[in-house]
């Protein structure tokens, strides 16, 4: 098979949860211990850091993986979904696997998944940890898929386990309470492998140190050890800059990640490298710095609040759960402007009415829907927001509804893209 030939394979031959949802997911990791025992057990070889959280792992991934390149490591780096290309999700030293590799790896195996029936997220595991053995890497950053505790990722033994912001999405699965969703994301806490929980939330607090205490891990609540604050500058343009206290000292950093909510993610970050640093790894505070100013540029992360142009200025992210949502609603006040344009898709199997609460009522609206059989179809999805007093029209294609957004706003008007991380997937110009 070519390289179109060998996605069509991944995409259709096995679900991939992204695109079809429920009936994609698989709770179990027979099959992603079976792949890898085929496969030699590679994530055995090499080193790795594990991240699970509902907002924020994403982030915290690239920025961990970026300072690791900055400090000279060869870097593996395994995140989902995907925005533009499959290839997008295994990276090494911010470079995307060789489609060669794509082939190779399911040709070579192509019996054995064809007897296993592996789910694409399954295999795209196994193929990640084949990769990052087979070029060596020093490390590697390790994005949990869904969850936690029965992710095909929970099958590594890390050097360091962190868990950021903990949030309601895929309560199907994971539960239905902040309490219950804890404990799925708790289940990477390893025996006695240090762990660190980036955000403190009162409700579920005890859920980690009770797993932490269970594993004998040491567990540290970062944002306890570091105060982060935003500190705001008039260019939309510039880095994002952050005032940072920690156990010894002060210093301001600049992030190229804009969005406020990093706030958040960057104890987080400031303590894991911390601790690597005292396991032994070489991440000096200039590392720390350049990783952190040039993740996007360094690991190819977009769609968080990311800048597309500034006349008018228009922003695209990639949150869409409530406590993103909120997070952008309460970025969105913070910028000046005459009008607001919210270019909106959404998933067809999560429960949007809160999510529709707390969008803006004075916003123009645009209703689209991305080209997925997940997406919620953008009529209904209008129909929806009508019930909640948001007003605008239906642009099904997303790119239709991007440009009559641009050719409709105003140069001091504000688009917003997002609402469901494929609508931003699809923006041209991300």
């Amino acid at each position: 098979m070519n390289y179109q030939e060998t996605l069509d394979y991944l995409f259709n031959a096995l679900p991939m949860f992204q695109r079809v949802g429920a009936s994609a997911y698989k709770a179990d990791l027979t099959n992603t211990i079976a792949l890898c025992t085929h496969l030699g057990n590679p994530q055995e070889q090499f080193k790795s850091i594990h991240v699970a959280g509902t907002n924020g792992k994403g982030s915290t991934s690239h920025s961990l993986a970026s300072i690791f390149q900055a400090a000279g490591y060869k870097t593996g780096l395994y995140t989902s979904p995907h925005l533009k290309a499959f290839t997008e999700r295994i990276r090494v030293n911010g470079e995307e696997i060789n489609k060669d590799d794509v082939v190779e790896f399911v040709a070579t195996h192509k019996d054995f998944l064809d007897q296993l029936k592996p789910s694409f997220f399954e295999m795209t595991v196994g193929l990640a940890f084949w990769y990052f053995a087979k070029e060596e890497v020093d490390i590697a950053i390790i994005e949990v898929g869904m969850g936690g505790r029965l992710d095909s990722t929970n099958v590594i033994s890390p050097e360091l386990c962190v868990i950021t912001n903990i949030g309601f999405d895929h309560t199907q699965f994971l539960g239905d309470t902040l309490p219950l969703i804890a404990g799925e994301k708790a289940g990477i806490i390893k025996a006695s492998v240090p762990v660190i929980v980036s955000h403190t939330q009162k409700e579920i607090q005890a859920v980690f140190l009770q797993k932490a205490t269970e594993m004998q891990a040491s567990l540290v609540f970062a944002d306890q050890q570091w105060e982060v604050t935003r500190i705001q500058n008039s260019d939309a343009s510039q880095l994002a800059r952050f005032q940072v206290k920690g156990r010894a000292d002060a210093f301001e950093l600049e992030f190229g990640l804009r969005g406020d909510y990093q706030r958040y993610n960057l104890p987080g970050i400031l303590e894991a490298v911390e601790q690597l640093r005292k396991q032994g790894w070489k991440l000096s505070k200039e590392a720390l710095h350049l990783g952190l100013a040039r993740v996007s540029e360094q690991t190819g992360l977009k769609g968080r609040w990311q800048i597309l142009q500034t006349q008018p200025l228009t922003i695209a992210d990639t949150g869409h759960n409530e406590a993103g949502i909120i997070e952008v609603v309460n970025q969105l006040k913070k910028y000046p402007f005459s009008q607001l344009w919210m270019v909106i898709g959404m998933v067809n199997d999560k429960d949007i009415s809160k999510v529709l609460d707390l969008l803006p009522k004075d916003a123009t609206y645009i209703f689209c829907q991305a080209s997925i059989p997940r997406a919620m179809d953008a009529d209904i999805l209008a129909s929806k927001a009508l019930e909640k007093g948001l007003m605008g029209q239906v642009i099904p294609k997303v790119t239709d509804a991007i440009e009559f957004a641009r050719k409709n706003a105003g140069a001091d008007d504000l688009i917003f893209i997002g609402g469901s991380t494929f609508v931003v997937a699809e923006i041209e110009d991300l």
